[in-house]
């Protein structure tokens, strides 16, 4: 493989902060062109991932729309759900659970994430995309879930089993 010339890494450089700076029409041209969906900076950052962090749903559901991988893991384990989360943008979350992003997926998943920052309403809203049923907490990674069952002090937790379909 060639080395790229400074002119080259300059344009590439260039595609990844219009990801970051939500600059969604202008990398949808760059796309259009023959730019690599998937393109990953030296961090390993993805244009999803970049978007995402920087809190740009237009941006995010554009890439979606162009097939970007939702399940990328960056240099620090993190994906592109991880990052919307962490930024608490619901529109993102919807977006990218909705193109098939797992929720448990990367090294630091975004349910990890939700929980370390406390991020309560973002727990909640993957457990909704993810079809738990109302009143259950999602604690233990991939494990399918049953109804919510009410413990010792009246909390409704949902305890491992068969995940039945939301009524």
């Amino acid at each position: 493989m060639a080395d790229l010339t400074g002119e080259e890494l300059a344009f590439l450089q260039g595609a990844l902060d219009l990801a970051r700076s939500g600059s969604t029409n202008e990398l949808v041209e760059l796309l259009a062109e023959g730019l690599p969906v998937n393109l990953t900076s030296g961090a390993g950052d993805s244009l999803l991932v970049l978007a995402a962090y920087h809190d740009h749903p237009e941006t995010v559901e554009a890439l979606l729309a162009r097939g970007a991988d939702t399940e990328r893991v960056n240099d620090r384990g993190q994906t592109a759900l991880g990052a919307a989360v962490f930024r608490r943008s619901e529109r993102s979350v919807r977006a990218l659970v909705a193109a098939g992003a797992d929720p448990d997926g990367g090294q630091r998943t975004a349910r990890e994430i939700g929980q370390f920052f406390g991020l309560v309403e973002m727990a909640k809203l993957l457990d909704v995309l993810a079809g738990l049923p109302t009143g259950c907490e999602a604690t233990t990674a991939g494990a399918p879930w049953s109804s919510p069952t009410t413990d010792h002090d009246g909390g409704a937790r949902c305890r491992p089993g068969r995940a039945q379909a939301p009524a």
